[in-house]
């Protein structure tokens, strides 16, 4: 590939940091680093700056924290979307933004080529490329972990002390870590066999359950058309509202995830995740769902869901059919709106209360004291219609005791 000038997505930790030197080694070219600010708590400048130390000859770090809140991560809240059930979509949710900001940066600085470094058995490499597809198909993609000579995260590490790259893991602690602002994932060293247990020491925000404090806490989060606008009544903005959520699941030890999951390439991975913030909301939000969708909308929801979560988690969000979905997560979610209430206890955030103006709910019909809107007595006739199919089944095959 002949290549004169390559946009790297670069994020200062082992990978991308090595893959600076093996470009200019390998291709000769020029490499412009593009570092996105996701709330992954980085120093700006200091990433550029070990980006041109390392030998990139242009590095740029990108602020978009209010635009991942907003047009990302309550997407994705209000589609309740979580895969496999435990995976709040942390990592994934974020790779479309960044890919998508590396091209803006490489069409606007001349790049003929774009790089990531993402492991060829990994979901991350589908994610980044399927963006670059989607708005820079003329440009060739680099991947070095696909190519190049090294194998592991131990060569990969010696290759940075041979070009006097420093990084931030070690033979020792080995971790592949992500972070932005909804949450802190944790793969590789002993996390690979899924029968050790993780090392406490390895958590960087939550708290360990059993040391969190020993009285509980209360949250309230007040909802308009399903996106989270207020905590105890206070209007914060986007990324000020994850912040909290997160400061306040932490510190209660809220929000940690131990799943082996079914990565998109065809193998089981393990992974350990911190979502705080992101599990107080996603239980907050669902809860006001069940007080204010219609049975059917929200069964329907349900499967939405799922659908929603494998999207996101395959790299596929910039299809049709993400914005196709999208248009039945707004419609459900034009109800949305009102508070719920929870109590945060050592690793648990459990609802105690909610209240919607667009609440379903009638104490006059569900009571069990005295009414005068409801007939009991015209259940009868509805048991016998919607046991009718059964009861003519049943007469068929002959059932007998």
């Amino acid at each position: 590939m002949n290549v004169k000038k390559v946009a790297l997505a670069y994020s200062g930790g082992l990978d991308t940091s090595i893959i600076i030197p093996w470009l200019k080694e390998n291709y000769g070219c020029e490499v412009v680093a593009v570092a996105v600010d996701v709330g992954q708590k980085d120093d700006g400048e200091k990433v550029k700056a070990k980006a041109l130390q390392s030998g990139a000859s242009e590095a740029y770090y990108l602020d978009v924290q209010e635009e991942f809140v907003t047009e990302y991560i309550y997407r994705m809240v209000k589609a309740d979307a979580i895969y496999q059930g435990k995976y709040l979509n942390g990592t994934a949710i974020a790779r479309p933004l960044i890919a998508k900001k590396v091209v803006e940066v490489a069409l606007k600085t001349g790049c003929d080529a774009l790089c990531h470094g993402c492991t060829g058995k990994g979901n991350d490499q589908v994610r980044f490329e399927l963006t670059f597809q989607a708005f820079a198909p003329e440009l060739p993609v680099i991947a070095p972990w696909r190519i190049w000579d090294i194998k592991s995260r131990s060569q990969a590490i010696d290759y940075a002390k041979e070009h006097g790259i420093p990084v931030p893991v070690t033979k020792d602690k080995p971790y592949s870590m992500d972070r932005n602002l909804w949450h802190i994932s944790y793969e590789g060293g002993i996390l690979e066999d899924p029968a050790n247990e993780p090392l406490e020491d390895m958590f960087l925000t939550t708290v360990a359950p059993e040391k969190a404090p020993d009285e509980p806490e209360y949250v309230t989060i007040s909802f308009t058309k399903g996106v989270p606008v207020a905590i105890n009544g206070k209007e914060l903005s986007p990324v000020e509202l994850i912040e909290t959520l997160n400061s306040l699941g932490a510190k209660h030890g809220i929000g940690r995830v131990d799943l082996v999951e079914d990565r998109l390439v065809g193998m089981k991975s393990r992974g350990v995740y911190e979502t705080p913030g992101g599990t107080i909301l996603m239980t907050a939000h669902k809860e006001l769902e069940h007080l204010v969708l219609d049975k059917d909308t929200f069964r329907f929801k349900q499967e939405v869901a799922g659908k929603y979560a494998e999207l996101i988690y395959y790299g596929l969000w910039w299809s049709p059919f993400r914005k196709a979905l999208d248009a039945f997560v707004d419609a459900a979610n034009e109800n949305v709106t009102g508070w719920v209430k929870l109590k945060l206890y050592k690793g648990s955030a459990a609802v105690v209360a909610r209240d919607s103006e667009k609440s379903l709910y009638s104490e006059s019909l569900a009571t069990f004291d005295e009414d005068d809107v409801y007939s009991q007595k015209d259940a009868e006739g509805f048991i016998k219609l919607f046991g009718l199919q059964t009861k003519i089944a049943a007469k068929v095959a002959g059932l007998k005791l």
